[in-house]
């Protein structure tokens, strides 16, 4: 049986067992939330995105650090967009720190507007996928002149 280990803090009798469920806790939900493993499962990690419109178009930058582009895949359903990929972890002999992601990931999010498929850009460069959605003509705004 484990023997419950308290601190002291002014006074105080601190379970440090209580400060380890709550880490324990915070790290499920930061794994959930970021994809990590959970229960021997790996889910895929969401990267960092931008989108922003202009008038003609959608414009959706994701951050794919060290991925070619034979390793993303694109996919559009009318007004959902995904992302996905993997990341493969390179052999070291020894590591003494890991911070970059690896594995897979996954970008899903809904556009704003009806999206013409058929003239979607993609380019990847310097680790940023850059995806140009134009407008379908029915997403666009149009001048209406007003009568007296």
């Amino acid at each position: 049986m484990a023997l419950l280990v308290t601190r002291r803090r002014s006074g105080e009798t601190l379970p440090s067992r209580e400060f380890e469920d709550v880490y324990d806790r915070l790290g499920q939900l930061m794994s959930a939330a970021l994809g990590g493993v959970e229960d021997g499962v790996v889910g895929p990690w969401i990267p960092m995105a931008d989108i922003s419109e202009t008038e003609d178009s959608f414009v959706v930058e994701v951050d794919v650090p060290g991925v070619n582009k034979d390793q993303i895949d694109i996919q559009l359903s009318e007004r959902e967009l995904i992302v996905s990929g993997s990341i493969e972890e390179r052999e070291h002999e020894r590591r003494h720190r890991k911070t970059r992601r690896t594995g897979s990931f996954e970008l899903r999010t809904l556009l704003p507007g009806d999206v013409d498929a058929e003239r979607v850009d993609a380019r990847l460069h310097d680790g940023v996928l850059t995806l140009s959605l134009p407008k379908a003509e029915a997403a666009k705004p149009r001048h209406i002149e007003v009568s007296a």
